[in-house]
């Protein structure tokens, strides 16, 4: 992939081994700025492992990694790289507080003020559609209402790069939809968004470019409404 002025991301020479294997060996990818992006892929090509790494939860071995016009090592994850990045796991963990005290949570490491914090959280909260489980417990919600917090979680923290694991798996019918419908809005607030996914309706909402792990190897793929196959 070519340099482009609007890049973001850009990582040179990614290789990941799992023990004997060579999961992946990446020459070069790139990912713009305030653009979405699905990753796709079979099953066990590495598509979390791969979020993973750019979220500084696994290793792996990189030439170059270029952030924001800033170069950077991957090893030690840089503190920059952990403001900047946020990655939301398939299932998600939560803290067992309150709904409201997951969504501030890292606000609160940051060491914000609770003026800041208790605005930040209320607007999410209502973007989120969980304003009403405030105070409920995590462990009493649903699959998506977990997913809806989540991703409110990592809104307040106003990601460069967002990193989404399968968002909508295991949910259905409404579940789904309303993690769907808050998609393009983390893109509009100017983040960068990559999901890993298989979700047809995920590949096809507009303007998303797509990426393929196959063989080892990253192809970009322009967006196209009639190629939504995994």
């Amino acid at each position: 992939m070519s340099t482009s002025l609007s890049a973001l991301l850009t990582v040179r020479s990614l290789r990941k081994r799992h023990g004997e294997r060579l999961l992946f060996d990446i020459d070069e990818f790139m990912l713009d700025a305030a653009s979405a992006y699905v990753l796709t892929g079979a099953n066990g090509v590495g598509k979390s492992t791969l979020l993973r790494i750019l979220g500084g939860l696994e290793a792996a071995q990189v030439d170059s990694v270029s952030f924001d016009g800033h170069s950077f090592s991957l090893q030690p994850y840089p503190k920059a790289l952990r403001t900047a990045i946020v990655y939301v796991h398939q299932h998600p963990i939560m803290f067992s507080t309150s709904v409201w005290h997951n969504i501030a949570y890292g606000l609160l490491a940051r060491g914000e003020s609770k003026a800041v914090v208790k605005k930040t959280v209320e607007e999410a909260m209502c973007w989120a559609g969980v304003d009403y489980l405030r105070d409920t417990e995590p462990a009493r919600l649903s699959g998506g209402e977990k997913q809806r917090v989540a991703l409110a979680r990592a809104r307040v923290l106003q990601p460069r790069l967002l990193l989404l694991d399968e968002p909508t798996a295991n949910l259905d019918g409404s579940a789904r939809e309303g993690v769907i419908a808050l998609i393009p809005t983390l893109i509009e607030q100017g983040s960068t968004v990559v999901m890993a996914c298989h979700d047809r309706d995920l590949i096809g909402l507009p303007g998303v470019q797509r990426l393929k792990l196959r063989d080892g190897r990253l192809e970009h793929r322009p967006h196209r409404t009639d190629d939504a196959a995994p």
